[in-house]
């Protein structure tokens, strides 16, 4: 299996998880999802991995949030919808290993999945 990692380079947090990675001799496929969102069956699988509902996942402090989800009900397949349409809603980094995935936040949290 190889290592996927959602990545935003502005990221400070997500520079040095890919960094860290990177230490570990892997050389994962970096996908820069501001650019390539993943879809709403790629984001559920993320979430599932993870363990964690969207709310989990999601920066409440972008204005996207502010927008489209603060404060409104919405289920899962929702949830999801909106932030494949606005994924700087999405925490990161994220890093996916097979079945397993951690949000690099410390970025020493991934070296678990590794």
């Amino acid at each position: 299996m190889s290592v996927v990692i959602y990545h935003n380079p502005r990221c400070s947090k997500s520079r040095a998880t890919l960094a860290l990675i990177q230490e570990e001799g892997i050389k994962p496929e970096i996908i820069e999802y501001l650019e390539a969102s993943p879809s709403a069956s790629e984001m559920d699988a993320i979430l599932n991995k993870l363990g964690m509902e969207p709310a989990d996942l999601m920066r409440t402090g972008e204005d996207e949030y502010k927008e489209h989800i603060q404060g409104k009900d919405l289920n899962r397949a929702e949830a999801i919808a909106l932030m494949v349409k606005y994924p700087r809603m999405i925490e990161r980094p994220v890093v996916v290993n097979g079945d397993k995935a951690a949000v690099g936040r410390p970025p020493e949290s991934v070296l678990a999945i590794l």
